[in-house]
Formats: C-alpha cells, sequence, structure tokens
C-alpha cells in the first residue's frame, strides 16, 4: 500500500474534521462557479433592430376588462385600452410589444426602464404628474362606490369615513378611499375586491364606473350594488411615460389628435361601451355588456391548455435551471463554510443570513425591480432564475454543510491513509455519501421552489399561476379556477416526489 503523503493526516480540521486548508485551487473553483452564473444569467443584450422600426413596450394588466383583458374565444389580449393603443402605435409608426402584468408592478416596471409606457386606465393626478408624463387624456369617467347589497348606510364618501374599503395600492382609488377617511385594505385587482365586500370582509370599494358596470355584468353578481358616485369630479385617463421620454409622449398626443379628428377613438369607445368615454360628456352614458359570458365548466375548459402550458414554459424551466444553479450556489457556499480561509467563511455566513433573514419576494422585486433602476435591466425569466437560485443556494448550503458532517470521520481519515488528497477524498468518498444524506432534505427545498415560483409573475415571467389569475380575472370564478391551479401544482410535486425513492435507493451503494 501506498504511503500517506507527509502532513495528510495533520491537515487543518475544523471540530468536526473538514476543515479545509489553504489551497489556490478552491479559490480558482468559487470563482469558476460565480464564472458559470454570470455567464448563464448575465444581461441579456438586445436583439439589433432597423433603424426605422421603434419597438414600444407597452405594460397593462390584461385583468381589468372591459379595458384589458383576454378574449375568452381566442385567448388573445384584447380591450378598450388595447385597441386604442394599436391604433396610437400604428398611426405613430411603432412596433407595439404588450407586456401583461399585475398594476401594482406596472410603475415599478416603467421605472426601471422595462416598459416604455402603461396603457390600463391610468388616472392622471398631481402625485402622479410631478414622477410621469401623461398623453392627451383618452377616457373620461366618474368613480362610483360598491358595497354588498344590504348595506344601505353607505352612499357618498363621505360615509366610508372609519368603514374599510379594499383597493389596488398604486391605483387612484386607493388614494380617493383614503381621502374620504377609510381604512384601506391593499387587494392585487379589482375582482379580489369586489369578491371581499360579497364575502363581507370589507365595507367597500371605490372603482371606476365603467369597470364596476362590466363586473356586474359579466359576474351575474347580486350580492353587491352600485351605492352612490365617489364624488362629481370627472376624471381623466392617459397614457404614461417616464420623465425622459417627451418624444414619444408627444408622438402618442400626435397620434391620439388624428385619430380623435378621424372618429376611430368615438367608434373604438362605441363598439365597448356604447357611448364615446373619449369626450368628457360621454362619461355617464356608458352601457356595457358582458366581457366574458361563459359558463363555469366552459371556463375551466378554456383555461386547462394555458396553465399547462404556462407549466411547461414557465414554471418547470424556471424552476430546473433555477434549482441547479441553486445546487451550484449551495455547494460552493457549504465548502466556504467550511473552510479555514477566514475571508470565505466569513463570506458564506453573511450570505446564508442575508438570504434566510429575507423574504424571497423582497429578493426578486431587487433583483428585477432594483438593479433595473441602476442600469442593470435583466430579462424577467433571467431575473428570476437569479433570485430563485440565490435563494436556493441560501437554504441548501447549510443542508450541504450539514449533510457533509455528517459522514463519520473514520471516511475522510481512512481515505488519507491511502495517499488521497482532501479534494480526491472529498470528491469520491466524502461526497458521494452526503449527496444520499442530503436527498431528502433537497428535495423540500425543490418541492418549496416550484410553488414559489407562482411569485415570479409579479416581475412579468408568464407561468402557471399568471394564467390561472387572469382568468379568474376576467370571469370572477376564483374558487374552481385557483382549485385547478392547486391541482396542476399537487401533480407536479407529487411526480418530482415519487423520484425521490429511486433515487435515495441508488445513491445508497455510496453509504459505508
Amino acid at each position: 500500500m501506498r504511503r500517506p503523503r507527509e502532513g495528510a493526516t495533520g491537515r487543518a480540521r475544523d471540530a468536526s474534521g473538514y476543515r479545509i486548508g489553504v489551497r489556490a485551487s478552491r479559490l480558482l473553483l468559487l470563482a469558476a462557479a460565480c464564472g458559470v452564473l454570470l455567464g448563464l444569467f448575465g444581461p441579456v443584450a438586445e436583439p439589433a433592430r432597423a433603424d426605422s422600426e421603434r419597438v414600444v413596450r407597452v405594460g397593462t394588466e390584461g385583468v381589468y376588462p372591459p379595458f384589458t383583458y383576454r378574449d375568452p374565444d381566442t385567448n388573445e389580449l384584447t380591450g378598450f385600452d388595447v385597441e386604442v393603443v394599436r391604433a396610437i402605435g400604428e398611426e405613430a409608426g411603432w412596433d407595439v410589444q404588450f407586456v401583461e402584468a399585475p398594476f401594482d408592478s406596472l410603475f415599478p416596471a416603467l421605472d426601471s426602464g422595462r416598459l416604455d409606457v402603461i396603457a390600463n386606465q391610468v388616472t392622471i393626478n398631481d402625485e402622479r404628474k410631478a414622477r410621469y408624463l401623461f398623453s392627451t387624456p383618452y377616457t373620461y369617467s366618474h368613480g362610483v362606490i360598491v358595497t354588498a347589497v344590504d348595506t344601505d348606510d353607505i352612499t357618498t364618501l363621505a360615509d366610508l369615513k372609519g368603514r374599510t374599503a379594499a383597493q389596488t395600492a398604486s391605483s387612484n382609488w386607493a388614494q380617493v378611499a383614503k381621502d374620504a377617511g377609510a381604512k384601506v385594505k391593499y387587494v392585487q385587482d379589482f375582482g379580489p375586491g369586489v369578491a371581499l365586500v360579497a364575502q363581507g370582509r370589507v365595507d367597500a370599494i371605490v372603482n371606476d364606473n365603467i369597470a364596476v358596470l362590466d363586473y356586474l355584468a359579466t359576474s351575474g353578481n347580486d350580492q353587491v350594488k352600485i351605492a352612490g358616485d365617489a364624488g362629481d369630479e370627472v376624471l381623466e385617463q392617459a397614457l404614461a411615460f417616464t420623465k425622459d421620454e417627451p418624444e414619444l409622449r408627444d408622438e402618442a398626443d400626435a397620434a391620439i389628435q388624428r385619430l380623435t379628428d378621424d372618429g376611430t377613438l368615438a367608434r373604438i369607445s362605441e363598439k365597448y361601451f356604447g357611448a364615446d368615454v373619449t369626450q368628457r360628456e360621454g362619461s355617464t352614458d356608458v352601457a356595457v355588456g358582458a366581457s366574458d359570458a361563459r359558463s363555469r365548466w366552459e371556463v375551466l375548459q378554456d383555461t386547462a391548455w394555458p396553465m399547462f402550458r404556462g407549466m411547461l414554459k414557465g414554471t418547470i424551466p424556471l424552476t430546473l435551471v433555477s434549482f441547479a444553479a441553486g445546487l451550484v450556489i449551495a455547494v460552493a457556499a457549504a465548502l466556504a463554510r467550511l473552510s479555514s480561509i477566514r475571508p470565505l467563511d466569513w463570506l458564506a455566513r453573511v450570505y446564508i443570513s442575508i438570504i434566510r433573514g429575507t423574504p424571497l419576494l423582497v429578493q426578486l422585486f431587487i433583483v428585477f425591480f432594483g438593479l433595473g433602476q441602476i442600469g442593470i435591466k435583466l430579462d424577467p425569466f433571467v431575473a428570476a432564475c437569479i433570485a430563485f437560485s440565490l435563494n436556493v443556494g441560501g437554504y441548501a448550503a447549510e443542508i450541504v454543510r450539514a449533510s457533509i458532517l455528517s459522514v463519520p470521520r473514520g471516511q475522510y481519515e481512512a481515505a488519507t491513509s491511502i495517499g488521497m488528497d482532501y479534494w480526491q477524498s472529498m470528491r469520491r468518498i466524502v461526497l458521494p455519501q452526503a449527496t444520499r444524506i442530503a436527498v431528502p432534505p433537497l428535495s423540500n427545498t425543490l418541492l418549496s421552489l416550484i410553488k414559489d415560483s407562482a411569485l415570479a409573475s409579479l416581475v412579468l415571467v408568464p407561468e402557471l399561476f399568471r394564467e390561472a389569475q387572469i382568468t379568474a380575472a376576467n370571469t370572477f370564478e376564483y374558487l374552481p379556477l385557483y382549485t385547478m391551479a392547486a391541482l396542476y401544482y399537487w401533480v407536479l410535486c407529487y411526480l418530482v416526489s415519487l423520484a425521490q425513492g429511486p433515487l435515495e435507493r441508488r445513491l445508497s451503494r455510496h453509504l459505508a
């Protein structure tokens, strides 16, 4: 038997016997891992375009009928705002590309440079005018108060004082309710807010009269009613731009003027509302039909395939990429925690502490919206992968470290006694055994990641749950649609868990 190299058994180790000595190769390993991640997740350069073609990214909810929603027959984005912007784009020579996202994500996306304009019935007010540029108004409307059908003591804004209202956080109506003295509970969009009113969990909701009329026509909900007007003021809605896009705003204004003069805007308005809401005097004579009259069974049938497609194109790729990259980060962080090199140990501790001490949603928003404000504009899918990978790495690092430390110390000593150096013993003896030990907790991490991927819809990534949200907002069938989404996630997690047993048995051959 070959004699062990001199000093092999005296290598520096921690109390459990696995402290890494000072070697340049370990630093190179960490650097290589970082290089791989940067190569995978670095900023994606936009493809070259001809100078004559101006792509304009338009942010809209897609869940706010009749202004912006998915056509139930074709699943294509449509609505009053969508048709208006397409007409403006054709007139101005824009190549319009729509980006769907929750309303509360639209303004952060505009601020971070991921959108060029918002078309989602954005009401002009002093606070927004101080921060953004607005086009010529293309819609005029007024607010109404929605209450439960048996509520008779709320008919004006003054009656909201001390009562509870459900509002979208960044909408103009939230401020209207606050100014009236209401206690505001924030919801993601209009539909869930009305559902809370119907269930008696809040007292009222304030919103645009057109959106409320469409809701009543589509849902057939006889548990809520329009209780009164939210003041006498006629509100103006317009396209929103950043302050550094005056030329784009001017192009929109010129196009709106031409579309007004030739009657195009009036025709689009008559199509959806039976009145010309593009003129101030037309905002009170609105007749809205149902934007979606499908039965519950038809809704579920029509949504099954888009949700499945969202799972295949969004949820699964996002999970696989994030988990694989997260494992690379986890192994690097775990080895750094076991290292005798103080700076590496300290950096790994700080990283793990930050990841485990902050919410995943906050991390996701920092990577997507925060970095965008300092010029690092990542593709939504890439940004989500980075955030999820870092999160997985922070949690899985301690799993990997604990698994390494759980391998009996004698295994390492036996390896060094036959001449293996540290990295040989780790690669051939310790890590294979640690992998088997780590499979169950890492499987839990993978299952959590599959479910957490639903958060990616908040940063413009189309995935499974986003499809459920879009249809639920248009049809108000929350329980059946969200139950079907839960079923998709459960089946996917169940299939993953089925693979855990065979993997454990295969890896058991490495156990001593």
